[in-house]
């Protein structure tokens, strides 16, 4: 068996990753690897080696995780958002704030309007300052927006 490890070509190639990949390979000819007194042979191995990872790399791409981008982009501004409110409800920076989760796939589950109302209230019940308006600025952001599922694999 022999080994091809793709240099950072290859790692530029497969995606800029942190480190080298590392293929193993059989050899074709049924017979091992040492001991082969032609010389042009190790240049061949090298040169199929070399062809045989471009053809990995280019199978390697054929599978990929779907992510929806937008949605991510959405739901990321949506969550620097809250931040930044929940901010200025508590009257605190980000470190000091205390600890308030807001689900959003949560809400997203509740039935209605008036569940999620219901969720954020709970959430925020030792909040000092009100909080009605932030609860129904989020509720309109978060209307059209749908639960994330997990990555889905694609074929291509």
């Amino acid at each position: 068996m022999s080994v091809a490890t793709g240099g950072s070509e290859a790692a530029a190639a497969a995606g800029g990753g942190g480190g080298n990949r590392v293929f193993f390979q059989t050899p074709r000819g049924g017979g091992g690897s040492g001991g082969g007194s032609s010389g042009g042979s190790s240049r061949e191995d090298s040169v199929s080696a070399a062809v045989q990872v471009q053809q990995r790399r280019h199978q390697q791409g054929k599978v990929t995780v779907k992510y929806d981008r937008k949605e991510l982009r959405k739901r990321l501004v949506l969550e620097e958002w809250i931040v930044e409110q929940l901010g200025q409800l508590y009257g605190c920076e980000e470190e000091e704030m205390p600890d308030v989760e807001i689900d959003i796939d949560d809400l997203l589950d509740a039935a209605n309007e008036e569940e999620r109302a219901l969720k954020l209230q709970e959430t925020l019940v030792d909040c000092y300052k009100p909080t009605e308006e932030f609860i129904k600025e989020l509720l309109t952001r978060i209307r059209g927006m749908r639960k994330l599922s997990p990555p889905q694999k694609k074929s291509i």
